[in-house]
């Protein structure tokens, strides 16, 4: 597996440097993006840099007027978290688990992810970190749950905490303060586990539903739309009387939500698809409309059409165009809404973890990064908030961004970091 890793890389990378000349100079960023034309990469670009983790007191570059500390590490490749009401910080650590490969191209590919730690064993658990002490750093680590199925989403409504693992909802029942969850809990909804296989989750703000992200089992139906059925899409969860159904569709890996408090809006952060370029087409950040469709697998950016599938002249109409690009193959993942005053120098806005790219010439994202917002939408170019993640060389990868959450004390970000194993809480410096 390390030779087809290290072929792969080799071939990888002379594949992505002929890909380099004609790639666009520009990323297709905000309301208004200048997206290029699709050119179809026949073998996909698969540039990769190796997990390395963060040593020698080395950590991500903050942007001015900031600071950033370990909250809590040595953790098993972190997720996603939760901060409960008391404080407590709740992390999904988990992983993808590769089913066996079909294609060289399989092969390929998982190598390469092996070694970017994007695939493995998975911990499959949630851990609790307490900072009791208040000093920015957690000194106490429980196992809050277990033996669950690559858990991700985590959302507390009253004494009802559930989780979203990759086959479905599952909820437990929560005594404040406890460090642990007891019984197996029970089975809400049932989704279709592989693929984009994490499940975020998010509480209405009155807590009458829960809105789960479900992303597609491929690149773009590779295995027909039935095998898709109940994929790229928000679900929404009614807490009372258990019914579930779609809310939106056509996200094709819709993966943090966040709601804006002007307009009330869901928005949320969709990873695009693959095999287009190195800017076709951007992820992106957008509002959700009960019942929208936005394009995938027939078109994206609105009605840009992708003559790789079998077209729906009907749906291609109907498709919504995303509120702001986020630059193509970002792998923009995390997302919360960041009210002015909780850090220095930044006003309202979402902030958004940037896994990476894979699929692209010249690596992308691997920043956590804010969008500006006025009057319930985006309003400005974004600006980091950590850097850092990634060499110059673009050979190793120090840590990836992934979820990002407020801190409990209204003054501080905390994001998970699935490379380095690390929870990183920044604040003003």
């Amino acid at each position: 597996m390390e030779f087809i890793a290290k072929a792969t890389a080799v071939v990888g990378g002379a594949v992505a440097l002929l890909r380099r000349v004609g790639a666009p100079s520009h990323q297709a960023m905000g309301a208004s993006p200048q997206i290029p034309d699709a050119r179809k990469q026949g073998i996909m670009t698969l540039k990769m840099p190796v997990a390395q983790g963060w040593k020698n007191g080395h950590v991500p570059t903050c942007a001015p007027g900031l600071k950033v500390n370990a909250f809590a590490s040595g953790l098993e490749h972190p997720r996603w978290i939760e901060v409960l009401p008391n404080g407590d910080v709740l992390v999904a650590e988990s992983k993808e688990q590769a089913g066996p490969p079909k294609t060289l191209m399989d092969h390929a590919a998982q190598a390469t992810m092996r070694r970017a730690k994007a695939i493995g064993v998975s911990a499959n658990r949630v851990t609790l970190w307490r900072d009791a002490d208040g000093d920015g750093v957690a000194e106490i680590r429980e196992v809050f749950v277990e033996n669950q199925n690559q858990p991700f989403g985590m959302a507390l409504i009253g004494s009802r905490f559930y989780l979203g693992n990759t086959d479905g909802i599952v909820v437990f029942d929560y005594t404040p303060d406890a460090t642990s969850l007891t019984g197996t809990g029970q089975k809400l909804v049932d989704f279709k586990p592989h693929g984009h296989w994490t499940r975020s989750l998010i509480v209405s703000p009155d807590g009458t539903k829960i809105y789960a992200g479900v992303g597609s089992l491929s690149n773009i139906g590779d295995q027909g739309m039935e095998a898709e059925q109940g994929r790229a899409a928000i679900w929404e969860l009614d807490v009372e009387t258990g019914a579930a159904r779609i809310f939106a569709s056509g996200l094709r890996n819709a993966v943090g939500m966040a709601w804006e408090p002007t307009t009330g809006a869901l928005w949320t952060v969709v990873n695009e698809r693959d095999g287009l370029g190195d800017e076709t087409p951007p992820d992106y950040l957008t509002s959700v409309q009960e019942g929208g469709f936005y394009g995938w697998p027939y078109c994206y950016w609105g009605d840009t059409v992708d003559d790789r599938v079998t077209q729906d002249a009907a749906l291609v109409a109907r498709a919504i165009k995303p509120d702001y690009a986020l630059g193509g193959h970002t792998a923009s993942l995390g997302l919360c809404w960041m009210p002015a005053g909780t850090l220095p120098g930044f006003g309202d806005g979402m902030v958004i973890g940037q896994h990476g790219s894979w699929n692209r010439s010249k690596l992308s994202g691997y920043k956590l990064i804010f969008v500006p917002f006025e009057n319930g939408a985006p309003s400005g170019a974004p600006r980091d908030i950590l850097s850092g993640f990634l060499s110059d060389d673009e050979k190793i990868a120090y840590g990836r961004p992934v979820g990002v959450t407020l801190g409990a004390d209204k003054k501080s970000l905390l994001m998970a970091d699935d490379v380095g194993d690390i929870i990183w809480r920044v604040t003003g410096a």
